[in-house]
């Protein structure tokens, strides 16, 4: 689980911007993008051959 602490010296905006970066970095974003639709097993085996 990605998690950023807000502080004072710290803003919003710097969290945010952390926060996304974090996702980023953990491949948070594409395992969403891929979990979207239903994809079928087939499918999953080809395109985790193509990485």
């Amino acid at each position: 689980m990605v998690e950023v602490r807000v502080t004072d010296r710290n803003g919003f905006e710097k969290a945010l911007r952390q926060f996304k970066k974090q996702c980023q970095r953990d491949g948070f974003l594409v395992e969403l993008k891929e979990r979207r639709f239903y994809s079928k097993p087939s499918e999953r085996k080809r395109r985790k051959g193509k990485r």
